[in-house]
Order: structure tokens, then sequence, then C-alpha cells
């Protein structure tokens, strides 16, 4: 098949076009500067030219604290940009899409039960209800031939992540304070790039429990602190230098969840396992942020 990758100069877009590329799939690769999804002209002529399968939306307004002061921005990459997209794919039968989507579309309140696909959403902040808008609108515009692909506490190789930061400032810190009452998966982007091309696949071939919502985050669950001491432990230094605080002590515009794994069922669908643990990935993974990061 052929495939379309938006954003594809973000963490997840960049890995995304790697794991196609490895499977011997031709791709198109476009960033913000080669296609602005929320221009409609723009993304007609894109998708015209290139005529690919499957379009992947990796394209976001992440800035979570500034879509606080500026939701109309958000909304407009966010909620906007994917109905174009969409669109587009369905006057270009039969283009697939899978859309990337967000954690921060529930309250984050829920305690000891991972939010399973189709439980309410409930965003409470502007990233969320714009995320949310987008969600909404592909799933509207392309029934049947869309997936949204929820993720959260993504780190890589490429570009900044909380994993890259602890790596950095393990070496020019002699303690750190990591907020430990925050809780979800930290997520390889890597790893949600091989359930996307897999998802990909499966909607090229007409597979309609491949459309729909799906959960891409790790198994398990853990904090922020737990997350900054198993990043010092692998690096070989003290874990008890990552010193445990409340969301208090770092108070940010939009409020973050204070729960947000979320459940993997769908996949049985497709007869997929969730993705591994998150301590598996971060062994794998760290190594090769390491190298990227002293390159």
């Amino acid at each position: 098949m052929k495939w379309l990758v938006t954003g594809a100069s973000g963490m997840l877009g960049r890995d995304t076009v790697e794991e196609l590329a490895r499977r011997g799939e031709e791709v198109v690769a476009l960033g913000r500067a080669e296609l602005d999804i929320t221009r409609e002209e723009k993304v007609r002529a894109a998708l015209g030219e290139h005529r690919p399968d499957v379009v992947v939306n990796c394209a976001a307004y992440t800035a979570v604290d500034d879509a606080e002061h500026d939701e109309a921005a958000a909304l407009r990459i966010n909620g906007d940009g994917p109905r174009v997209l969409a669109r587009t794919c369905a006057e270009q039968a039969p283009t697939r899409l899978v859309h990337v989507s967000t954690d921060y579309v529930f309250d984050g309140e829920a305690r000891e039960t991972p939010y399973p696909e189709d439980h309410p959403t409930a965003p409470r902040t502007a990233y969320g209800r714009t995320k949310l808008a987008g969600e909404r609108a592909v799933l509207a515009e392309l029934p049947g031939r869309s997936a949204v692909v929820r993720t959260a506490w993504l780190y890589g190789v490429h570009g900044r992540s909380f994993v890259r930061t602890m790596t950095e400032l393990e070496s020019r810190r002699d303690t750190l304070d990591v907020v430990a009452d925050q809780r979800g998966q930290p997520t390889w982007s890597a790893d949600v790039a091989e359930r996307i091309a897999e998802l990909g696949v499966r909607l090229g071939g007409d597979d309609r429990d491949a459309s729909g919502i799906f959960h891409a985050t790790s198994s398990g669950e853990t904090t922020w602190h737990e997350l900054a001491q198993e990043v010092f432990r692998l690096l070989g230094a003290d874990p008890a230098r990552v010193r445990p605080v409340s969301s208090e002590a770092f108070p940010r515009p939009a409020p973050r969840p204070a729960y947000s794994a979320l459940a993997h069922h769908r996949w049985r669908h497709l007869g997929l396992p969730p993705l591994r643990d998150w301590r598996t990935a971060l062994h794998v993974a760290l190594p090769l942020i390491r190298k990227e990061s002293c390159s």
C-alpha cells in the first residue's frame, strides 16, 4: 500500500515513517512545512497528487498549557485539521485514515481501573477538548474507514520528552523533585508506530474490526516519580536522588490528569496483544535515546 504521514517531523511521525519504511511500504512524509492540514486546498492537492491508500495523521497542537490561553489556535489544528483530512479521504475513496489522539479526552479522575475505549469522555483542558473534537470529526466524516489511536506519556528517540530530560538532568543535578501523584503509562513512540502500521494494514484490507477507537499505551502503570527513578537506575545512578513531590509543587495553567491509564481491550478483536510493559520498552529505548542525545 501507499501511505501518507502528516506531522512527519514530530516524534511519533518520524517513528511511523521509519517503521513503514522498515516494512518496505511506500510512504510519503509531510511535516508542517510541507502540509498544513488546516488548509483544505493544500490537503486536497497533496492527497490528489500522492493518492495514498492510508493517511496517518500525527500532526497536532501539543502545547497543553498554551492551549489554555489560545484554544482557537489549538482547535484549528486538533479539530478542524482532522476534519479536513477525513473529509478529503472520504472524497477520494477508498483512502483510509489513522488519527492519533490522547488520554486528555478523559477527566483523569479514575483511580484504579484504566479507561476503556468506550468510556465517556470528559476533557478538563482546552487541549483535551480540541483533541476530542478531532476524534469526533474523523469518526463522523469517515465511518468504517478510520481509526482513532489514543496514546499518552510518549517518549522517543526523536524530539523532547520527559525521559530524555531525565537522562540529561541526571548528570547536572544532585537531586531532582518529580511529581509522584500522577499515574499513567510511559509509552515508547516506536511501539505506537508499529501498532499504527499494523492497524493501517487491517484498515486497508477492509477489516471492519480495525475501525473505531484504540488505546496504544504500554502495559502496566507508574508515576512520573517512579519513571524518573527507573531512568536513573538504568543509568547506573542512585534512584534515591529523585525525590517525590505533589502536583502542587509544579502548578500549571492546564491541570494534569491524576490518573490516565488506558485499557487495551480492542486489540483482542484484531488478534493483537497490548503493547509490552513500560519497563521492558524503556530498557530497550533508553540506550537509543542516549545515543541520539550524544550525536
